[in-house]
């Protein structure tokens, strides 16, 4: 009886210091900021305070943006995870001061604003344009509301000041993704489309599979994506099909190339832009009807 006694006491504290180690394993985060570098499972944040935070992407994490109302939230691919793009993480802080994401959230407009950085399209020049239309209503309507002048214009100082560290974050994240000087390309390839289509043809099928293979055994690699379209149809129309062929080399490299999606950069949508050849012939169309896909590595995880 004795002994039985011991077994059961040593029983219970070996439960307790599992149980102890289990609930004390990692400290849990949360932050927010904008990402200014991929890659692969790495994320390089620049928090709201200006400090960098490295996020991990594993298979666990939960990549989601509201829907409707907010109270929604649908999960998609971490392909999305671009810089450019503002997040919110939650996560557990591992022993090297690396957060490991376990949900990532981001809006839907922010995402937009991240593809269009990713395009060269710079879209804050329209938005600083409509700021400067509501300051000037703004100073309109001080002149028959006098007794609100102070407040007013403390307002317009504090957009004006919103907008110039917009356009600040936004170029930095840009400068950062387009600048290629800490990368090493690998390789690269172009996949042509039939016009109105974004169906891989067989031939560029076995360029994507010969390119995947050659990736895969490379260190600290991505994969940049970039779709393009010709002229043909209206602007909004020709953005949605370089992003749906974009999105079709992206599905082929994943799916039969092996490649996981975190090595991949998102689909960018340049529509019409970045022309390679004019327009206005048949031969130069179908030569803007394209995916470019390259193949890079970052300098400092190759060693260079």
């Amino acid at each position: 009886m004795h002994c039985s006694r011991k077994s059961v006491l040593r029983s219970a504290l070996a439960f307790c210091l599992l149980f102890s180690l289990w609930a004390f394993g990692g400290d849990k985060t949360k932050v927010k900021g904008m990402i200014i570098d991929r890659t692969g499972d790495s994320v390089v944040l620049k928090t709201e305070d200006g400090t960098k935070t490295t996020l991990i992407v594993d298979d666990d994490t939960k990549v989601r943006h509201p829907r409707g109302l907010g109270l929604r939230k649908k999960e998609v691919s971490d392909a999305v995870l671009i810089p450019g793009l503002k997040v919110s993480v939650e996560g557990e802080t591992n022993d090297q001061g690396q957060v490991v994401a376990k949900t990532i959230t981001f809006d839907s407009n922010d995402l937009e604003t991240a593809e269009m950085i990713q395009a060269g399209l710079h879209p804050t020049a329209e938005q600083v344009a409509t700021n400067k239309k509501t300051i000037s209503d703004q100073g309109v309507e001080l002149a028959s509301q006098k007794q609100d002048i102070d407040a007013n214009q403390q307002d317009i100082s504090t957009n004006k000041q919103a907008i110039n560290q917009n356009i600040q974050d936004i170029q930095e994240a840009n400068d950062r993704f387009d600048s290629l000087t800490q990368y090493d390309m690998k390789g690269q390839t172009t996949v042509h489309f039939k016009s109105g289509s974004a169906k891989l043809a067989s031939d560029d099928e076995s360029q994507l599979k010969q390119l995947a293979q050659s990736a895969s055994g490379l260190k600290g690699y991505i994969i940049e994506v970039k779709g393009y379209a010709d002229s043909t149809g209206n602007a909004a129309m020709n953005t949605e099909l370089s992003q749906d062929r974009a999105q079709a080399v992206i599905n082929y490299l994943v799916q039969q190339g092996g490649i996981s999606v975190r090595h991949i950069v998102a689909p960018g949508a340049y529509g019409e832009t970045n022309a390679v050849a004019s327009n206005e012939s048949t031969t130069g169309r179908a030569e803007n009807r394209r995916v470019e896909v390259k193949v890079l590595v970052n300098k400092g995880l190759a060693g260079s």
